[in-house]
């Protein structure tokens, strides 16, 4: 049974532990598989399918063919077709506001300052497999890079026992502008979009959730290509009032503590009748969920309601916090939303549960996770891009600061840099 917690009696260190260390078996056994990819290339791909994923693959069966795609958009439901569409489109839209324009300042003679946003050229973007499919990890890693302009979008996710990708991850990528799939999964998937193979072309930055082997192997190829984030367990933060109802509070609750035994499922509230109604709701709902030995174990383990005296005291909670998700179920969310300073994304009102940003309203669902919502931001067109800064000065607009100039870089004792620039005012240009 999820426990009840008073605020003030918890330190900080209490109110949500995590740890996104890996344990060092992981590291060895993420280190053993990048060098395997890296020595090995496809052959060691094919082989972990096998092992991992109990997939029968050959190099020449690694990418998903064009075929394979036409039979997954063949076979899908009409209506989730369209829900795929219509998702994707709010999903476009939203992240179409995001995307930044070019600048230049000239309000000096002689000086033009700017700055340029340019896509990176390829993109890899991990999607998991195993027990679930996520479509919707699919639109939302992509669509922000297509959005960008990023010209190559490589995409990998593990195959099942009979060597295909599930469909509906096949019918989303489609859907979203994938440009090639492989079927790889884990580590070695990492590893092949890190350094490339003769079939995976080699990326420059890789995004998208998975396992601890998966956020491992991000975080050790990082610097030889960008990542997004390291992401750990799902959490829900649902921030609720007395005036919330219970059922839904604890629906809400669970639709993270379902994902991962790992996950963290918290309410915060200044209603202790609700914290109590709460935890009996969880005890009622649990037992009728498929996945209810992960949500038992999720909400057990990891879930927490903490009782505030009041509603600031509360949103302090949430800031400490830094959920991957916060729901504010208050009577007047706009009212409190500038007092929110640390969350992935925020969802407003007692009609806005979190299923709604998964899967279809248009923001990210890509979030930072275990308190790095104090430093980071969900996926965006951002991700996929890189900012270049530019000058220009004409020879009289560097002469006038060109003492300045050298006086500074003297002061660092860098004189090569000085005489940079006195140079060009003591000699002709040619």
């Amino acid at each position: 049974m999820i426990r009840i917690y008073e605020f003030d009696k918890l330190r900080p260190e209490e109110i949500l532990n995590r740890d996104l260390r890996a344990e060092k078996n992981v590291e060895d056994v993420v280190d053993a598989i990048i060098a395997d990819v890296r020595a090995r290339g496809d052959a060691a791909l094919v082989e972990y399918a096998k092992k991992f994923d109990g997939a029968d693959l050959t190099e020449d069966t690694l990418q998903v063919t064009q075929a394979e795609l036409d039979e997954a958009l063949a076979g899908m439901e009409p209506y989730f077709l369209e829900t795929l569409r219509m998702a994707a489109a709010n999903i476009e839209a939203f992240h179409r506001r995001q995307v930044h324009r070019n600048f230049v300042v000239n309000d000096q003679p002689g000086v033009v300052l700017g700055q340029k946003y340019t896509p990176i050229e390829k993109a890899g973007v991990y999607v998991p497999g195993g027990t679930a499919a996520y479509p919707s990890t699919v639109l939302m890693d992509v669509i922000p890079a297509k959005v960008a302009g990023v010209a190559e979008i490589v995409m990998t996710t593990p195959a099942g026992r009979d060597g295909k990708v599930n469909p509906v991850i096949l019918a989303a990528a489609t859907t979203a502008g994938v440009t090639k799939i492989f079927k790889t999964g884990g580590a070695q998937a990492v590893a092949a979009l890190a350094y490339g193979t003769a079939r995976v072309p080699a990326v420059d930055k890789i995004v998208g959730p998975g396992n601890v082997y998966v956020a491992t192997a991000k975080r050790k190829v990082f610097g030889k290509v960008g990542i997004d984030m390291i992401a750990g367990p799902s959490e829900i933060l649902v921030l609720a009032d007395g005036g919330c109802n219970p059922a839904w509070v604890a629906a809400d609750l669970l639709s993270q503590a379902e994902h991962d035994k790992l996950a963290s499922p918290v309410l915060v509230t200044d209603s202790p009748e609700l914290a109590k109604a709460v935890q009996a709701e969880l005890e009622v709902q649990i037992p009728q969920l498929p996945r209810a030995a992960i949500a038992r174990a999720s909400v057990d383990d990891n879930g927490k309601i903490i009782l505030c005296s009041d509603l600031h005291k509360a949103i302090e909670a949430c800031n400490i916090i830094a959920p991957e998700h916060l729901e504010v179920c208050v009577d007047d969310p706009f009212a409190v939303l500038n007092e929110i300073k640390n969350a992935g994304s925020i969802f407003l009102g007692r009609h806005v549960p979190e299923a709604l940003g998964d899967y279809f309203a248009g923001p990210n669902h890509t979030l930072p996770t275990s308190g790095t919502a104090r430093f980071s931001s969900p996926l965006g067109v951002d991700d996929f891009v890189k900012k270049s800064s530019f000058l220009y000065y004409t020879r009289e607009a560097l002469g006038e600061v060109a003492p300045r100039i050298a006086d500074f870089a003297e002061r660092e004792g860098l004189h090569a840099h000085a005489r940079s620039v006195t140079i060009r005012c003591e000699t002709a240009d040619t």
